[in-house]
């Protein structure tokens, strides 16, 4: 299943912000200063870079440095993982994330070409604010509410199922995933909140973890 339309990702969007007390017109507002921090839309990069292409979707649980062995295709990655992959010298083509695990590195892989898709949401302006004028390389901007300018909704919650709800939007084929854990014993209750949706949305486009 994949949301062409913002009507189709809306239900599961608002029991998600019922689940977690997030405040959609925040939500609405984070996307609103995205798109006029982001000085230009590269998605026609990525969709090029990954369209009819095999993509391994990198998670950052523990799991992963086992996982790195059998990596194939384009290397996408969801926030933190980035790092991990570019220590053991893999470049991934693309980062997701909310900006709450950005580093220097992601400011250099982004300057390498590595496409960073910022995800705006009501609790992370100031790092919006922070980061977006920092990195020099390709950007795309995404939302969990509407759309709105240019920035996109394909659909997911976390960095992890935003990434590959992107990679399954954008053609990619097949899509598989590495350091996905979502039964980590050692993460706290919102964090097993949020993996259970992972497991659900991921579920609804044919990834049963």
């Amino acid at each position: 299943m994949k949301f062409s339309k913002f009507e189709e990702w809306e239900p599961y969007y608002q029991q998600i912000l019922g689940d977690f007390g997030f405040d959609r017109a925040a939500d609405e507002e984070a996307a609103r200063v995205l798109d006029r921090l982001l000085p230009a839309d590269s998605l026609s990069l990525l969709e090029a870079a990954i369209r009819g292409k095999a993509v391994t979707v990198c998670g950052n649980a523990p799991s992963l440095d086992r996982d790195l062995d059998r990596l194939t295709g384009v290397v996408l990655a969801a926030d933190r993982a980035a790092d991990r992959l570019f220590r053991q010298g893999i470049r991934p083509a693309a980062i997701a994330t909310d900006l709450d695990g950005a580093t220097e590195e992601f400011v250099e892989m982004n300057r390498r070409g590595t496409v960073v898709v910022i995800h705006a949401h009501g609790d992370n302006i100031p790092l919006l604010r922070r980061w977006v004028p920092h990195f020099p390389g390709p950007l795309v901007g995404t939302t969990q509410a509407r759309p709105v300018g240019r920035i996109h909704n394909f659909g997911g919650f976390s960095d992890g199922d935003r990434a590959v709800y992107l990679a399954h939007a954008l053609g990619a084929f097949p899509v598989t995933l590495a350091g996905f854990d979502l039964d980590d014993p050692h993460v706290g209750p919102v964090k097993r909140r949020k993996l259970r949706w992972a497991r659900r949305l991921l579920a609804l486009i044919g990834h049963d973890l």
